[in-house]
């Protein structure tokens, strides 16, 4: 594990003949209001999806997906973020003794996974304002962006095809989910059209025409809504700094990639129909436990039991 220490790489992509992006950046630096006062002082992204962080989740999945250089970026009083995935010599130690091999494994993991870099967010501005942090790092090379919030199921991968497409297309990738249509008010929405012949191995692809942020459901363009990944080539930091504040007074990554697009940029993406896990609202997170939950081999058919049970008591627990 590093802090934030890495020099910009020199090379400049072409599209179509860029290379698969070998880095990844999670913007970890919110408040997570909805959270309180359990934010207060442990960060949104640590709370645990049974006996793993959500951080863990989202950089496991950078990680198949082969990219094992990860830049948070992180805001005040988030280190333990960082501390999550340093060695911790005496645990380790003590698990040894006491012949605890797989816990020891489970605490040793998060460490083996990625070289995890940061830097700090001074002020939470936007999405486009904190990505826009890591053009020191990764510098004129394409990157992958996986927002802290939300994962994939491991059996149902995204991003692999995700960074495929960028490498070939040399543009921007996205990941498009359904929503309700009165719920694009949440979400960065998409106009889209076919996508170039070619690409349909690497899934559902379409070509996207045009990008709003949060707009009225009688302003949509669509429902397909932006998933939180993100495969973007390195002159996104150019965009960013050209953005003017957008949907609630913040530099919206969403307008950034719009200024790409009308300028000519090719821009893509993958309509991805398998399991989402949004634990950016106490709702959604505690869904995600539960899911993840009932399909634990270990919890799995115990905590199943006893949810029916709980379920069908009414939810008296009686």
């Amino acid at each position: 594990m590093s802090e934030h220490s890495a020099s910009p790489a020199t090379a400049t992509s072409t599209p179509g003949t860029s290379g698969r992006a070998v880095k990844a950046v999670i913007p970890a630096a919110g408040l997570a209001t909805r959270f309180l006062p359990a934010t207060k002082v442990v960060p949104k992204e640590l709370l645990p999806v049974v006996d793993r962080p959500v951080l863990q989740y989202i950089v496991e999945e950078a990680t198949d997906a082969g990219i094992t250089d990860v830049l948070l970026i992180t805001g005040r009083g988030k280190t333990a973020m960082v501390d999550h995935f340093d060695s911790r010599p005496d645990l380790e130690a003590r698990l040894a003794e006491k012949g605890d091999a797989e816990r020891l494994a489970a605490v040793r993991r998060p460490g083996e996974l990625a070289a995890i870099y940061t830097t700090r967010q001074p002020e939470q501005l936007g999405l486009g304002h904190a990505v826009g942090f890591a053009e020191a790092h990764v510098g004129d090379e394409p990157f992958a962006v996986l927002l802290g919030d939300e994962f994939v199921k491991p059996a149902e991968p995204l991003l692999p095809a995700m960074l495929d497409l960028q490498a070939r297309t040399g543009g921007i990738v996205l990941a498009f989910f359904e929503v309700d249509p009165a719920e694009t008010k949440r979400y960065g929405i998409a106009s889209v059209a076919p996508a170039e012949e070619g690409l349909s191995d690497l899934g559902e692809v379409v070509r996207v025409t045009g990008l709003v942020e949060k707009p009225a459901p009688e302003e949509a363009p669509s429902n397909l809504a932006i998933l939180g990944r993100y495969v973007l080539p390195g002159r996104i930091f150019e965009a960013i700094r050209r953005t003017k504040p957008g949907s609630g007074g913040e530099i919206q990554l969403t307008d950034a990639m719009g200024l790409l697009l009308d300028e000519g940029t090719p821009v893509h993406a993958i309509v991805y129909r398998g399991t989402r896990y949004d634990t950016g609202m106490p709702l959604g997170y505690l869904q995600t436990v539960v899911q993840i939950a009932c399909e634990r081999e270990d919890l799995g058919a115990d905590f199943r039991r006893w949810l029916g049970e709980f379920v069908n008591s009414g939810g008296s627990g009686t």
